[in-house]
């Protein structure tokens, strides 16, 4: 049976875009699997996962991003 996987994401030490996406994607299937309800959650999550590696811009579109997913 064939796994379903995401495509690996690029090195991060060839593209800082990378290590971005990863952490995105990593806040994303937690925030999945906690299912929050409130932004505040959502923020927390995020905070936990990226751990002072993003700038503040960064960080507030990675919850508005995750935030119009999960809390519709």
């Amino acid at each position: 049976m064939r796994e379903n996987r995401l495509p690996p994401v690029r090195n991060a030490a060839q593209c800082p875009e990378a290590r971005v996406q990863q952490l995105h994607l990593i806040a994303a299937a937690r925030v999945a699997a906690v299912r929050p309800a409130t932004p505040q959650q959502v923020s927390d999550i995020v905070r936990v996962t990226v751990d002072d590696e993003v700038d503040t811009r960064t960080f507030r579109a990675i919850v508005t991003d995750i935030s119009d997913d999960v809390l519709r």
